[in-house]
């Protein structure tokens, strides 16, 4: 067994790809509309599907919004430079939600930041922690 995706609604499917792409490097790998459902699936990734977990975002017709509960925690991308990778995200556009940093109660540089949804994205350094 593996993790094949992990799904996400989106409120607009263009807008969402270009931040995963754009500002988080991901690949578009396939994109299918479903007219009798009224939805769209876009899946982006790192690598093929066949080797990578990767993002399937969903995009029901007409719907723009969505409340996002407190259930839903964040996803997590390792990235080699927390501190760079926020910085160049932020000079993107995009919205940094808890600065680059030792995480509580830990050494593990973090950084999280906001989809255009308002899903949080977790920045993990890799082999990353403060002094």
């Amino acid at each position: 067994m593996r993790i094949l995706h992990t799904m996400l609604r989106t409120g607009n499917l263009q807008r969402s790809i270009d931040f995963y792409t754009k500002l988080l490097g991901m690949r578009l790998l396939r994109q299918k509309d479903y007219p009798a459902g009224e939805f769209t699936l876009a899946f982006l990734g790192y690598g093929d599907e066949s080797e990578q977990t990767v993002i399937e975002l969903t995009y029901n017709w007409g719907v723009e919004q969505y409340d996002l509960g407190d259930a839903y925690g964040h996803i997590a991308i390792e990235v080699e430079d927390v501190y760079e990778a926020a910085e160049r995200i932020k000079a993107q556009g995009g919205e940094i939600l808890r600065e680059a940093g030792p995480m509580n109660a830990g050494t593990t540089i973090i950084a999280f930041v906001k989809d255009p949804d308002g899903y949080p994205i977790e920045l993990i350094g890799a082999k990353q922690t403060a002094g």
